[in-house]
């Protein structure tokens, strides 16, 4: 496990993914939502995997502060869909794994599109 202080997270992310017309539908209720209710920045859809994301998605990052508030809401409100929750601290393969949490089924990522390139 790598070290970090809490002090280096600059900001988190939460990526809600889904899988077809259905779950995308649940997935655009999320969204409204948490639009609604937090000071967040919305990633477009990404309607097709995408770096190390397994599964269609849209990202919600939002700053240090608001993880209690935004994390205990998307607990409460995603709708059975899987949520990945992970801070920003500089180290993506630990922030996406080490590091992250899970809401709903726990899908894994490619760690290979996280690795630094030469």
């Amino acid at each position: 496990m790598t070290e970090a202080a809490p002090l280096a997270i600059t900001g988190w992310h939460a990526h809600v993914y889904y899988d077809d017309a259905e779950s995308r539908a649940r997935a655009a209720r999320v969204r409204e939502g948490v639009d609604a209710e937090f000071d967040v920045r919305l990633g477009r859809w990404r309607d097709e995997p995408v770096g190390p994301h397994l599964k269609p998605m849209f990202q919600i990052a939002f700053a240090p502060e608001a993880f209690a508030a935004v994390v205990a809401w998307l607990a409460l409100h995603h709708d059975g869909l899987a949520v990945l929750i992970h801070p920003e601290t500089g180290d993506h393969v630990a922030d996406h794994t080490e590091h992250a949490l899970w809401l709903g089924d726990r899908l894994g990522v490619n760690v290979d599109a996280l690795q630094p390139r030469d």
